[in-house]
């Protein structure tokens, strides 16, 4: 029988760990039986593993956010959701948290203080590291839990958070429940040390091995770990070692674990274990042991028959197009008289300043945007006016540092993210396209974050710092795309930008940082997504266009004074403003499309296919697309002239002109 350290904890606490152990235990075999009935589609069953979930949930207030994972049912019961709500999650209905969107636990609640997983595991790492920092900056004094399994410590996000939480003292509880298998593959084929809890000393950070079946201890020391937490705010690592008693979803099964493995955890089942204690201590008795299992069954079964008497979803598309971005009262401040001429870069610098003055709960997080001011200067001097808390140089995590903004918007506050150059947004992909952009869509929770992405060729960078990669993210519903052309432009867009409570890329062309001059207003103003800038008009063409391309149109316009032409500079790629094309082209009769990216799967594809379909019957010719070469931008200037589409796109404007 396992050991219990009971002297500092009343009856009734006792019991109430047994009943909130026991209420997830009788869920799951309740849901194991309509699994085999085929009324919910899959289960990840955490039979084995409660004592951990319930541990830490006691051990946390109420105000404190959890991060679980699908085998944590017990931090959703313990946090008292309502558990019709769970059986219609679970079923796909309406009532559910996600409106059928997504299944199993990848949802949250902030009523609960609990933010769901998504299947990628390791971003809900970094989204911790937000949720303290914001914490810690509001100097609130409370612990952020996150869980884990000891497969998911294999991720880069993994290091990334911890080493984000450890260089910034985050207040984050790491929890990584070592339950022997990662689906089937043990632990032994997972990592080479012995205890996953060792890690903690490469990031300088506390840790602690925890018996994951002992309901006492668990409790007890993470009660103990979490008040030291917030009286000495640092990040600590526990491992929980447990054992799950089901497969890593019911369908998988379990041939792959040996029998003797099976025997040996079944002595250490959490709850028989603690059951038995409590009757040898008087606390529990036969009796009282069946009238609390028919109490929580009778519970169980009244909320289950409610979930049966909802409706199935009826939708639409427009309600599911409505969800994919939190709708926002666009705030048009406009422009005052004063004006000054300001290069790209100094437009860029002013509007994050204005915007840091303007909205206080704003952070602006990147690699040597501090002291050093950035790569390109734009954040020169923040540091000194605004502090070290909101100017933050962060690790080379571009990953971590995505999640942290996503928890920093759960906590309530605004982040701005740089990229040192928009290429190595690639390192954080997964958190952008999986995580930002799908939040709100999935269970309402939006991603208040802007990441700022230096893109794009012309200055000989080669490969690897070149690239304008916009097409990877239009492609993804959920995220804005901006990319400005004018200091005008980008100064307000990017006000805009901050104040949506929505994901956005936002698109500057290293190209145009120091090249391009305007008159800008000197106040702070915004400017609308969506609405294109017509440039120049014209007859005779449609040329559309973005970033740096619009000044090779303009170049090219101006070399050839005969062409008449709508240049419309899109200033916008989501939401695009479709209309401002249309009229234009049903106008003109030719449409062309230039961009610096390389042409297939691009932005201009898509363009092109819209022109066809709502503008064909105008059209005097087919619509023609001009982008760069289908490589990788080179790095040598006769080669990179090459790869840019420049002095194509005048050949190609004659010919159109002429079809």
């Amino acid at each position: 029988m396992m050991i219990y350290n009971t002297e500092h904890l009343d009856d009734n606490c006792l019991i109430d760990l047994y009943k909130k152990m026991l209420l997830p235990r009788l869920i799951e075999e309740k849901m194991l039986v309509l699994l085999r009935q085929g009324k919910i589609s899959k289960w990840f069953s955490g039979i084995g593993q409660e004592a951990v979930s319930v541990g830490v949930t006691m051990a946390l207030h109420d105000e404190e956010y959890i991060l679980p994972m699908h085998r944590n049912l017990g931090v959703f019961t313990s946090r008292n959701m309502p558990l019709n709500r769970l059986f219609s999650q679970w079923q796909g209905k309406a009532s559910g948290y996600t409106k059928g969107r997504d299944r199993s636990f990848h949802f949250g609640s902030q009523e609960h203080k609990i933010v769901g997983m998504i299947s990628h595991l390791g971003p809900q790492l970094g989204v911790a590291d937000g949720i303290a920092l914001a914490s810690k900056l509001n100097n609130k004094k409370q612990v952020t839990a996150v869980f884990t399994g000891e497969g998911g410590t294999s991720e880069g996000d993994f290091h990334e958070a911890l080493n984000v939480a450890s260089v910034w003292q985050l207040p984050v509880l790491f929890c990584i429940e070592n339950n022997g298998y990662g689906l089937s593959t043990p632990t032994n084929e997972q990592y080479y040390c012995e205890n996953l809890a060792d890690r903690g000393v490469g990031y300088g950070m506390e840790s602690h091995i925890i018996d994951g079946n002992n309901i006492i201890e668990v409790f007890s020391k993470v009660t103990e770990i979490a008040e030291s937490i917030r009286n000495n705010q640092r990040p600590v690592l526990i491992e929980f070692k447990t054992f799950r008693m089901r497969g890593h979803e019911e369908s998988s099964g379990t041939d792959y674990v040996p029998k003797a493995l099976f025997d040996t955890w079944k002595t250490k089942d959490p709850i028989d274990n603690y059951e038995q204690f409590l009757k040898t201590k008087n606390v529990l008795t036969d009796d009282l042991v069946e009238e609390i299992k028919a109490n929580l069954t009778e519970y169980i079964n009244d909320n289950l028959a409610h979930s049966f008497t909802e409706l199935d979803i009826v939708s639409s598309e427009t309600k599911e197009l409505i969800d994919v971005f939190k709708n926002t009262d666009f705030e048009l401040v406009e422009n005052n008289s004063n004006l000054k001429e300001l290069r790209f870069i100094d437009a860029v610098s002013e509007g994050l300043k204005q915007s840091l003055i303007r909205h206080d709960d704003l952070i602006i997080m990147g690699q040597d945007i501090a002291e050093y001011g950035g790569v390109f200067k734009i954040t020169e001097g923040f540091l000194e006016q605004f502090g070290k808390e909101r100017i933050r140089n962060t690790p080379i995590c571009e990953s971590a540092i995505i999640e942290t903004a996503m928890g920093l918007s759960i906590a309530g506050m605004k982040s701005i993210v740089e990229m040192q150059f928009g290429d190595f947004v690639s390192s954080g992909f997964n958190p952008v396209v999986n995580l930002l952009a799908k939040s709100y869509y999935r269970w309402g929770q939006n991603a208040d974050v802007v990441i700022r992405m230096p893109c794009g060729g012309g200055v000989g960078a080669g490969p690897f710092h070149s690239q304008t990669n916009e097409a990877w993210f239009t492609k993804t519903p959920g995220l804005k795309v901006v990319y400005p052309a004018f200091p005008y432009d980008a100064k307000g867009l990017l006000a805009t930008a901050i104040n949506d409570p929505n994901p956005v890329l936002f698109f500057e062309h290293k190209g145009l940082y120091r090249s391009i001059r305007q008159e800008v207003p000197t106040d702070y103003y915004t400017l609308p997504f969506g609405e294109a800038s017509v440039i120049k008009k014209g007859k005779q063409i449609t040329i559309i266009t973005y970033g740096m391309a619009v000044h090779w149109a303009l170049e090219t316009i101006e070399k050839h004074p005969e062409i008449s032409a709508d240049l419309i500079d899109l200033r916008t790629l989501q939401p695009l403003d479709a209309e401002t094309i249309f009229n234009s082209v049903r106008k003109t009769g030719k449409a062309i499309i230039l961009q610096e990216d390389s042409l297939f799967g691009s932005i201009s594809s898509d363009i092109s296919a819209l022109i066809m379909e709502h503008c064909f019957e105008h059209l005097d010719a087919p619509v023609k697309r001009v982008g760069s070469l289908d490589t990788p931008i080179p790095f040598a200037k006769p080669l990179e002239e090459q790869y840019l589409p420049k002095v194509r796109f005048e050949t190609a404007l004659k010919t159109l002109i002429d079809y």
